[in-house]
């Protein structure tokens, strides 16, 4: 009877609450690997060890330890959260059978697994070049190195990249995204800002030269990071306007700006002049960097944003966040779920009514009907979407996830 209740609150609105579910129940949200391992992949490298990137802190029980158990954790995950979801790759994690194979030599045929995977789970996959944690990242830069041979390197990882992108799309019969981050920049004060920035264009000009069908490119910016404080060669400014120029998605991390900043503001006038933009969900803490995504104030006012723009399906959404601190099955579901109350939280907001407010000049009315939005019975037609979804409704996934923890992450 919750849900009944619920339905004729937000009907006085003019919401349709079964609409709305249905529809938050089929925007894709991509699952990123790397919070089952701690961004660790399972390359075999040789002549040097891993170096540059990122670092996730703490020691939880229960690493994934392998590919296959990467893919265990993703099972459990699905099996706990609603909606149609797509897995999203970095390049590290190639299954190469115990043999090192250089990242410029990867193939399609490398994640072969991950593919007949996908399939069997019913669940597209999505794509990242790994330009860290490799030898010829050790210096914190590179597709704007000033070596030439390590620049060129990694302009033939990214080509490669792209091919293998192409060969998942084609085996899914859709576009695969192939997401560029790269960690360039300098800790502190770099005489020289404008040789890296000149040298990353040429790089990635090099890398999309050729039209490959079905890879989707997108390049994601950051405000600043461990070892690139002062000056990150892949800004804001930079990406917005190389990926305007070259016709490549704009990818916005959530995480990758200032705590005091939120992506929200950016939509409307970002999607002035893109066709679409990559969103990555991710939360930033005290800095810049990617914790838990959480149902807070940022995430719900950027499906906002985009619902009232009419433009959620300009968005391709995916997650990225890694905590090695609490159960990362736990931290899955937990970012997984915010982000789909996110979108559905979106979809029940009465944004015909506060629009036509405002055009009234009504904005005290306006402003009074934001603020009760915020205590409609939003939870009732969560339950019901999870319900819907055969998924476990409110809490009752936590059970779950101690079993799991007991009866499979503890053997780890």
């Amino acid at each position: 009877m919750s849900y009944e209740r619920a339905r004729d609150v937000y009907a006085e609105l003019g919401v349709d609450t079964d609409a709305a579910i249905r529809r938050a129940l089929e925007v894709p949200i991509s699952i990123h690997c790397w919070q089952a391992d701690d961004v660790a992949g399972f390359e075999v490298h040789e002549g040097g060890k891993d170096s540059g990137g990122i670092m996730a802190t703490g020691n939880y029980t229960g690493r994934a330890r392998n590919a296959d158990e990467v893919r265990q954790d993703y099972d459990k995950v699905l099996s706990l959260v609603p909606g149609v979801h797509r897995a999203n790759l970095h390049a590290s994690y190639a299954e190469t059978d115990g043999k090192p194979v250089g990242r410029d030599e990867l193939t399609v045929e490398h994640f072969q697994r991950w593919i007949d995977w996908g399939q069997a789970a019913g669940v597209d996959l999505d794509f990242n070049p790994t330009y860290f944690g490799h030898p010829k990242a050790a210096t914190g830069y590179t597709l704007s190195h000033a070596d030439p041979e390590i620049r060129a390197f990694w302009v033939r990882h990214g080509i490669a990249s792209r091919h293998i992108a192409a060969g998942i799309a084609k085996a899914q019969g859709g576009e695969c995204v192939n997401n560029h981050w790269i960690p360039d920049g300098a800790k502190d004060s770099p005489a020289d800002r404008w040789g890296p920035r000149l040298r990353l264009v040429e790089s990635y000009d090099e890398i999309l030269k050729e039209k490959i069908d079905g890879c989707t490119d997108a390049v994601e910016s950051k405000l600043f990071g461990l070892g690139s404080e002062d000056y990150v060669v892949g800004s804001f400014e930079f990406y917005a306007s190389y990926s305007l120029s070259r016709k490549v998605l704009f990818c916005l991390d959530m995480g990758h700006f200032h705590p005091t900043e939120t992506i929200a503001d950016k939509l409307s006038s970002l999607l002035q002049f893109h066709d679409r933009l990559l969103l990555h969900t991710s939360r930033p803490m005290r800095w810049d960097s990617d914790h838990v995504v959480l149902f807070n104030d940022d995430l719900r006012n950027v499906f906002l944003e985009l619902t009232r723009g009419k433009a959620l399906h300009r968005a391709i959404v995916a997650l990225d966040f890694f905590d090695a601190s609490i159960n990362r099955i736990g931290a899955y579901v937990i970012g997984v779920r915010a982000t789909r109350k996110g979108i559905l939280n979106a979809l029940l907001d009465p944004s015909d009514l506060v629009q036509r407010l405002e055009s009234e000049g009504k904005l005290a009315q306006k402003l009074a009907m934001m603020e009760e939005a915020k205590t409609l019975p939003f939870g009732d037609v969560w339950d019901e979407l999870c319900r819907q979804a055969d998924v476990p409704v409110g809490r009752a996934w936590i059970s779950e996830l101690d079993a799991y923890e007991q009866n499979v992450l503890a053997a780890r």
